[in-house]
């Protein structure tokens, strides 16, 4: 499927013309699911390779707002991966301890390992998000020159975005793709799923009071992914901004997109050197004659 209309790499993105649901979809939900599975075994198989050799390494971060569909993306997506070379994070508002190191330390202690892929539920890009809705976030980190609301300002969050470029073309020199993906779910949608949670006891457990505090401050939060997509898109890391209001086409899209990306990547299982080859003829032959004498 094409999904460069969802692919954005410089400062050229508006979120209130971005879309929430792909209209023109033709498929068919059986279609849509026997895709997705096709592209869950073809990651799996990307994963083995890239686990074997351990010289790239894959970080998908997971941003939206509430009820956007994260959860259930990641358990689906990654269902057939391999543990072993798998993890994911989940990046919430920093703790007391937290605070004491700089924002994207907490971020290092998580990125995982070259030949694993690692998803970030909500990431560093929190810290121009969240914070940039509430800003008092900011004062808690004891930050040199920030003392009061007013040295919270766009250049404070210039140099943030700054930090984050960089350290984006840091993982990328050092062997690592991101792939970073917005799920753009719809006010309206948002509204039915909370509705669905509290109507729904079985779903009672996903809901929380905090979920309707924050989705007061919608336009805000709009705002803040607006500018922080536009400033952080690259060419090299761009952001993928997926309509989310349909949770099947966005698992859709999104399986595509990590498929395809991962294996642009030069995969494949090791060659044997000649003494390599030597020890296993000498182990297989160990093996054969166990038990003859």
């Amino acid at each position: 499927m094409d999904t460069k209309q969802y692919r954005y790499t410089k400062d050229n993105f508006n979120i209130k013309k971005a879309p929430t649901w792909v209209a023109d979809s033709a498929d068919e939900l059986d279609q849509i699911k026997a895709t997705i599975d096709k592209n869950v075994k073809r990651i799996k198989d990307a994963q083995k390779k890239m686990y074997a050799r351990h010289r790239y390494g894959v970080i998908v971060v997971f941003q939206a707002m509430d009820a956007a569909g994260k959860d259930s993306m990641i358990s689906h997506i990654f269902s057939g991966v391999n543990p072993v070379g798998f993890k994911v994070a989940n990046f919430k508002q920093p703790t007391s301890a937290e605070l004491q190191h700089d924002y994207l330390w907490r971020i290092n202690e998580a990125l995982p390992k070259r030949g694993s892929i690692g998803v970030f539920n909500r990431s560093y890009y929190e810290d121009v998000l969240v914070s940039r809705v509430h800003p008092e976030i900011i004062l808690k980190a004891n930050l040199p020159g920030v003392t009061t609301l007013l040295d919270v300002n766009k250049d404070f969050f210039d140099g943030r975005y700054e930090d984050i470029r960089e350290y984006e073309k840091y993982l990328s020199r050092n062997g690592y793709v991101i792939l970073k993906f917005f799920l753009h779910v719809s006010k309206d949608e948002q509204k039915k799923r909370f509705l669905s949670r509290i109507e729904t006891p079985r779903k009672n457990w996903k809901f929380s009071a905090a979920d309707i505090h924050e989705r007061q401050f919608w336009d805000k939060y709009q705002s803040a992914y607006d500018k922080a997509i536009n400033a952080t898109a690259t060419k090299e890391n761009p952001w993928y901004v997926i309509p989310a209001d349909d949770k099947w086409y966005s698992r859709l899209i999104v399986s595509d997109i990590i498929t395809k990306r991962i294996e642009k990547l030069p995969l494949a299982y090791p060659e044997m050197t000649p003494d390599q080859e030597g020890e296993l003829a000498r182990a297989h032959q160990i093996l054969l004659n166990e038990g003859k004498n």
